[in-house]
């Protein structure tokens, strides 16, 4: 762990930047920030992202701010707005992948000169496949049918925009090949006389070819292409040569056989959006096509996708990064050693998902992860473990797919690597092959048997990656054991493949055997397991296991029952010791439920009798919306957890989230292979009982039943948030009640002005007071309040070095002590809080005034506040 730098946030406030919502709406909601107590404004991408990015994890220019979110103007007038109010900005930094588009200039170079781009190697594309018919060509899955059906169609065609000739297919512009252009433009040149055009046209096919090794060769055919394709853009403005050029366009679009050669000869070959899970060439972000990996192990392409960026850190603008995805870069500690050089004094904290039990890399030179841990000890702490057979015993009377976590995660987990995940899996297994191939003693071992071992491993891998390095050698002892664990796995699994295949693919993940390309599949394979995690837990298992959906968020394990003290305790003091400027997180824009949502459905744990009950007459509420027992049982368990946890929830937001969810599942539906009677009656069966006066009545009744309670579980996790080690991170609108789900659900507008107006009111509140308005989630923001003030007047107490100190309760509830503040939470929050402690020696006072010394109970502690937070005052 470093030492703490300068710039370490009091606490941090994240806003989703998007064309509705820009950089000037941003610095208009600073001065309420200011006035909360958050020390630093948290955005998300503001580098230039493709056209109407509702996110901006979709960059295409790393050189300028994103001109539909205000541009660099308004990027400046928020920077000092911030500075003007004493805060600082931390910035989301998107690494990994770019988007592919006409926009993003240097894929756009790629497509136009392929190998010889100057940007070639920018991209993680492999330009030397086994396949001959895909070398030195990029795969652009975008046609809705097959090449020859689309091209016979007419639905393939070369037009001409001023002076430039593009490809365009599927409502999507390409560039063309600079070189091949030759022909077309000769002919022109014979219709219109023209001896400037058919020079143009002779210069151009005497370019060096895309594929020429030679670097002066592929700069001069850089250079003269600009030069000549200039020259024809002028060149058009006469109006006999661009009639001639029309025309010769005209002749190419209708000779499917000419236009087909042509088509051919670039550097790039249309297919089947399909052809995506088995062929494509290319890294991706998960199973994105449009979003193309990022060479950043490359010191030119750090040096090209951060210039901006850095810029703003040495200016002042910049103070931390949050860094997106880490695990799919090929060499996530050399990357943060750059950019630690670059940025000493900047907070930086990454997108890591821990696993249970699992530990941040102590050499990576970062201040933390964003969080995602943290969050699920918060709500797991509010789960009773005594509930656990009841909740399991209902599910398994429901899930259609097996009950069992363990089992849907490997289903789950092998079924995208399968598929989804399908073209990664074939690139790796030629490398294997190969590697095979190169030692006697594996050079027998048939392609099937290769991919399927790759397959096993993969999919068994108990953590996102490992992070073995070629460059140096590097394998930590607990990389060698999730490998060496890894392959034990999958050698159960598949008893009719040959164990010593599996012995040598984990030699060679363990880079204990030589020569580059195994060392190549090391590397890879690391970038491979964490789009099998992501996609087989977070995007697939999340959605088919329903025991206690609040357990279903990311970095968490929904087979755990909950968090016990000790693991809590434990897990707080280390991050108090290890990663004491993490960020600590409740929601986020990537959580499955906000934090609001999991407290409530974490009380189901809490009164399993009574929510057993529940479901039952829901359930029969809502069977007469069912069609030919659709939706599934499992999804109407769904259904009836989301519309307890979010409810007040309209037939739209419902509609929405279960239409993702059944889709995420891949069981009835899918995004790339719908089942529209299996999704219209999702539908029809959300918007009917929402609309079902009796089944509305059995909601309400339920939520009746949880909703103070509820609130209290949301203050605890508040409280635990605002003092435990770390960074607190407030996602926007959380300051009161916040009920969303997944997003898009989670980037609705946030009431800004009635946030500043509440604040305004309650800011002198007693705690009492606060409570009372409980319906408008003051007890919430006034608690945010209260800590954000205590946090910025004792520092102290929640320094690094602060240190982490349990504290007993005897019964029920957590108690632990930093510096000279203790913090004091319920955790079963449907019962009358009971137990008792003995404070530290000294004075004690609460947030409601009151002192405090020796032992207290619990109940006198939350007589006025459903949480207790101390300062010792001597």
């Amino acid at each position: 762990m470093p030492d703490r730098p300068p710039n370490v946030p009091v606490a941090t406030y994240r806003l989703q930047l998007h064309p509705g919502f820009t950089l000037d709406h941003a610095r208009e909601v600073v001065p309420y920030l200011a006035a909360l107590g958050i020390s630093h404004l948290y955005l998300s991408p503001v580098l230039q992202a493709a056209p109407g990015s509702t996110h901006g994890y979709d960059v295409v220019d790393h050189s300028r701010v994103n001109r539909e979110l205000g541009g660099d103007a308004a990027f400046d007038r928020l920077t000092d707005a911030l500075r003007a109010h004493g805060m600082g900005l931390v910035l989301d930094v998107v690494p990994n992948h770019m988007a592919i588009g006409e926009e993003n200039r240097w894929w756009w170079d790629v497509l136009r000169h392929g190998p010889s781009s100057a940007y070639a190697h920018f991209f993680d594309v492999d330009w030397d496949p086994p396949e001959s018919r895909l070398r030195n060509v990029v795969l652009l899955p975008i046609l809705a049918d097959h090449y020859g059906r689309v091209l016979e169609a007419g639905q393939i065609r070369v037009v001409r925009r001023d002076g430039a000739l593009l490809v365009e297919a599927s409502e999507r512009s390409l560039p063309v090949d600079p070189q091949t252009l030759g022909p077309l433009l000769g002919r022109a040149a014979d219709a219109a006389e023209s001896d400037e055009l058919a020079f143009i046209a002779s210069a151009l096919s005497d370019l060096p070819s895309s594929t020429d090794p030679d670097p002066d060769q592929a700069a001069r055919r850089q250079r003269d292409a600009d030069v000549l394709e200039g020259r024809l853009a002028e060149l058009v403005a006469d109006a006999a040569v661009a009639t001639a050029l029309d025309r010769a366009v005209d002749r190419l679009n209708g000779d499917v056989e000419a236009l087909d050669a042509f088509l051919e000869q670039q550097n790039y070959r249309l297919a089947l959006w399909r052809a995506a899970s088995r062929d494509l060439g290319y890294r991706r972000f998960f199973d994105i096509d449009e979003l193309i990996g990022l060479r950043q192990e490359d010191e030119r392409v750090f040096a090209a996708t951060h210039e901006r960026i850095l810029g703003w850190v040495r200016e002042g603008r910049v103070h931390g990064l949050r860094i997106d995805h880490p695990d799919g870069l090929r060499d996530p500690a050399g990357y943060f050693a750059r950019l630690r050089a670059a940025a000493p004094d900047a907070w930086i904290v990454a997108e890591k998902i821990l696993e249970p039990g699992e530990s941040l890399p102590a050499e990576w030179p970062i201040d933390g992860t964003t969080g995602y841990r943290f969050a699920n000890l918060a709500t797991g702490v509010l789960v009773d473990p005594a509930g656990e057979p009841a909740l399991t015993a209902r599910w398994a009377e429901v899930a259609d797919t097996g009950p069992g976590w363990e089992e849907i995660v490997d289903a789950s987990r092998m079924e995208v690597l399968s598929a989804v995940l399908g073209s990664d899996v074939n690139r790796l297994t030629e490398l294997l092959l190969a590697v095979c191939e190169a030692n006697r003693r594996y050079r027998d071992f048939t392609r099937h048997e290769v991919h399927e071992a790759l397959r096993q491993v993969a999919a068994a891998m108990p953590v996102y990656r490992t992070y073995v390095r070629a460059r140096d050698r590097h394998v930590s002892p607990v990389d060698a054991r999730l490998i060496a664990t890894a392959v034990e796995t999958a050698v159960s699994r598949r008893p009719d493949l040959d164990p010593e295949l599996f012995a040598f693919l984990g030699r060679v993940l363990r880079l204990e055997e030589p020569g580059p390309l195994a060392a190549e599949l090391a590397m890879r394979f690391q970038q491979l397991t964490p789009a099998a995690m992501a996609k087989g837990v977070e995007d697939t298992a999340f959605y088919r296991h329903h025991r206690l959906v609040a357990l279903n968020e990311v970095g968490g394990d929904p087979g755990h029952f909950g968090t016990s003290l000790e693991e809590l305790h434990r897990a707080l003091a280390d991050i108090g010791a290890d990663w004491p400027s993490a960020m600590l997180a409740l929601s986020t824009h990537d959580t499955k439920r906000s934090a609001d949502v999991r407290a409530r459905l974490a009380l189901l744990s809490q009164d399993p009798a009574w929510w057993t009950d529940a479901a039952a007459r829901l359930r029969r509420a809502a069977e007469p919306h069912r069609t030919d027992r659709m939706p599934s049982e499992a999804d109407a368990y769904l259904f009836l957890q989301t519309v307890i946890g979010a409810w007040p929830i309209d037939a739209d937001r419902a509609a929405g989230y279960l239409a993702k969810a059944a889709k995420e599942a891949k069981l009835r539906t899918t995004w790339t292979d719908p089942d529209p009677a299996y999704d219209a009656a999702l539908e029809a069966f959300v918007r009917g009982t929402l609309a079902d006066e009796g089944f509305v009545a059995a909601v309400e009744e339920a939520v009746d039943h949880l909703r103070r309670a509820a609130w209290r579980a949301s203050l605890v996790q508040l409280a635990l948030q605002l003092t435990a080690p770390g960074v607190p991170d407030v996602y926007q609108g959380g300051e009161l009640w916040d009920l969303s789900l997944v997003d898009p659900d989670n980037r609705r507008p946030v009431d800004f002005v009635r946030r500043r107006r509440l604040l305004d009111e309650v800011a002198g509140f007693p705690a009492a007071q606060a409570w009372q308005r409980a319906e408008e989630g003051v007890p919430k923001l006034w608690l945010l309040y209260r800590l954000l003030r205590l946090r910025a007047e004792r520092p102290a107490s929640f320094a690094a070095d602060a240190g982490y100190e349990p504290i007993a309760v005897d019964g029920d509830g957590v108690a632990f002590r930093r510096g000279d503040v203790l913090a004091v939470v319920p955790r079963l929050v449907l019962r009358a809080p009971d137990g008792a402690l003995q404070l530290p020696d000294g004075d004690w006072r609460g947030l409601d005034g009151r002192p405090h010394g020796g032992r207290v109970t619990m109940e006198e502690l939350l007589a006025e506040f459903p949480v207790a937070v101390l300062e010792r005052t001597s």
